[in-house]
């Protein structure tokens, strides 16, 4: 398999979706936690990226093999566009699972215990996305569960592979017994920094499955612009956005983040603009870039300015 087609077979250009989270999260521990392990942050990258992959190359061959829409199959689905074989693809999806596996195992042995059921529950989620006889992202639940699962799954990981004093959350045993600690504060305060990511990484799969939804209809795919309309997803899409700038705020209020991450509201001029020519046409070849466009620009801040803030510790 040529790299070139490898790389369009796990759309490498998405896994920004799984590097925002894991920036930031690496980041917040060291601002708000003061904790940073690089051997642990590079292993959990690695395996992170891979996985992301794999979810990527099952959803391609899912599509592929599932679709009702025979064009679709040959001109558009990757598989069929460039004449891979079906037991390459499951040969490379079963390797790059399976280093990821490995990896996420030896981070568990660096870790704790605890990361291993988080691990399994992400697992889950990813596999089961795209895989199966009803995939998640053929329902409603796939904005929710994508946000969740990668805004705040790898976020919350990403602190807790660098909590060296279980300051976080913690699983102790002691022979037959086993005690589950934690701190409830610092929980939350990861969970609220998160959703900025959560909210944006929805927005994509959201605006994804509006532009996509009579494609998506003859395919047997009712997410969830199907049941509530295109007109309220598009107001939804909106929502997430704006909401992102109020968590922010609320953020620096409680003391999370430092007063500097307010900046993060020059981005609004530009958010608004792109805002508004989605909410004009919803059309994949033209204006779901605008769900990429607000990922990268505000994340992007973000980013920058939380890796500032580690000045001002």
């Amino acid at each position: 398999m040529k790299v070139s087609v490898f790389m369009k077979l796990v759309e490498i250009q998405t896994k920004i979706a799984s590097l925002f989270p894991f920036l930031l999260g690496v980041l917040f521990s060291a601002y708000y936690f003061s904790e940073f392990n690089f051997w642990n942050t590079l292993l959990f990258f690695v395996a992170m990226i891979l996985f992301d992959m794999t979810t990527t190359a099952i959803n391609n061959l899912m599509d592929f093999q599932k679709a009702k829409d025979k064009t679709y199959q040959q001109n558009v689905n990757i598989i069929g566009r460039t004449g891979l074989s079906e037991k390459k693809v499951i040969r490379l999806i079963f390797i790059m699972l399976g280093l990821s596996i490995v990896l996420g195992l030896i981070l568990v042995y660096r870790t704790t215990f605890l990361l291993l059921a988080i691990g399994v529950v992400c697992f889950a989620i990813g596999i089961f996305y795209t895989f199966g006889p009803i995939p998640i992202s053929r329902t409603p639940l796939g904005e929710i569960l994508s946000g969740l699962t990668m805004g705040f799954g790898i976020f919350f990981i990403a602190v807790l592979i660098n909590d060296s004093d279980g300051s976080l959350i913690r699983l102790a045993f002691e022979g037959p017994e086993f005690l589950l600690t934690g701190n409830l504060q610092a929980i939350f305060s990861v969970f609220l920094v998160s959703l900025p990511t959560v909210f944006l990484i929805s927005n994509i799969m959201l605006a994804n499955n509006t532009c996509d939804l009579e494609e998506d209809i003859v395919n047997n795919r009712f997410t969830l612009p199907f049941y509530i309309g295109k007109e309220r997803a598009v107001l939804l899409f909106n929502l997430l956005m704006y909401l992102s700038y109020v968590i922010i705020a609320l953020s620096v209020v409680l003391g999370y983040l430092h007063p500097l991450m307010l900046a993060v509201f020059i981005t609004f001029p530009l958010i608004k603009k792109n805002l508004n020519a989605y909410n004009q046409k919803q059309i994949k070849t033209e204006t779901f870039v605008v769900a990429i466009k607000n990922v990268v620009l505000f994340s992007s801040v973000e980013v920058g300015l939380l890796a500032l803030s580690l000045f001002f510790v």
